[in-house]
């Protein structure tokens, strides 16, 4: 009976060490530059990948479309990395009137990974990349989830660059989000060892998003373009209340319009590909 508990004792403390340096690779929402170059030629589609570097950060980066045409930067959700917008970036319809830029936010893909920030500091870092890519064209913003509220602080931090924004499925009102106050149980202690990938960033993050919500509330009166919400009618991640909270906030925006999506959730990037697209090519 001895031999037997130790036995189990080794293989419990093998299984939980394979499993720690296993969860270091594991879904990290992420492909190589040269893999993903590979399958945008498959579809002839000539993708760029880049990384900004500024003052010990690096904001990574992936770019289609012709230069002169008006740009839309994608931002992704929680967690993610930029190759949440890959089939738009190869859309034939959309190539034809955008260059499009997705962007590895902080902490995800190869923007630092593993270091999550908060949404005042992922706008300042992803702003650097605005006058690098300025083209004397129209430029507009596109985020989804996480990425909504990115949006609207990147536009409230950058006054005057964009003439829309298009937040998809995005987590903008403070009052509908849940307080999880397990999650720093996760990130403040060993068991954050145990935690997968960017699964990792992104219980932090989400954290910090209960308060960046509350501060972000006096962003929405800096906005003086268009907004588009699109949402889906059965989203329980984000309920479709935070684009209430969006159309009462924006108080400076001359078009504010939405597009519920009867019967979808929160994935509508990759499960309502047509009704996304189909608003991103009236920005034109």
């Amino acid at each position: 009976m001895r031999g037997f508990k130790k036995k189990l004792f080794l293989l419990s403390g093998l299984f939980l060490l394979s499993w720690i340096l296993l969860a270091q690779s594991c879904m990290s929402f992420r492909k190589s530059d040269a893999d993903e170059t590979a399958e945008f030629a498959k579809d002839q589609v000539e993708l760029r990948t880049a990384t900004l570097k500024v003052e010990g950060r690096h904001i990574h980066y992936a770019l289609t479309g012709n230069d002169s045409l008006p740009t839309i930067f994608f931002i992704h959700g929680s967690p993610g990395s930029w190759t949440a917008f890959e089939d738009y970036m190869k859309d034939s319809l959309l190539l034809k009137k955008f260059r499009m830029v997705s962007v590895d936010r902080p902490g995800f893909g190869y923007s630092d990974y593993g270091q999550p920030q908060h949404l005042d500091v992922q706008s300042f870092w992803i702003s650097k990349l605005f006058p690098l890519l300025a083209n004397n064209k129209r430029m507009f913003l596109a985020g989804h989830s996480l990425g909504g509220p990115l949006v609207i602080k990147l536009a409230a931090d950058n006054p005057k660059i964009f003439s829309g924004l298009v937040v998809i499925s995005g987590s903008i009102d403070p009052g509908e989000e849940k307080p999880e106050k397990w999650r720093p149980w996760l990130f403040n202690t060993p068991l954050n060892y145990f935690v997968p990938g960017a699964m990792r960033p992104s219980n932090e993050e989400l954290w910090y998003l209960k308060k960046d919500l509350v501060q972000l509330e006096k962003d929405f009166s800096k906005i003086h373009c268009s907004v588009h919400f699109i949402h889906g009618t059965m989203d329980t991640w984000v309920p479709p209340g935070n684009v209430d909270y969006g159309k009462r906030l924006l108080v400076n925006a001359p078009i504010v319009e939405e597009t519920m999506i009867p019967g979808a959730n929160h994935f509508i990037p990759w499960t309502k590909f047509t009704e996304i697209r189909s608003v991103l090519l009236k920005l034109y």
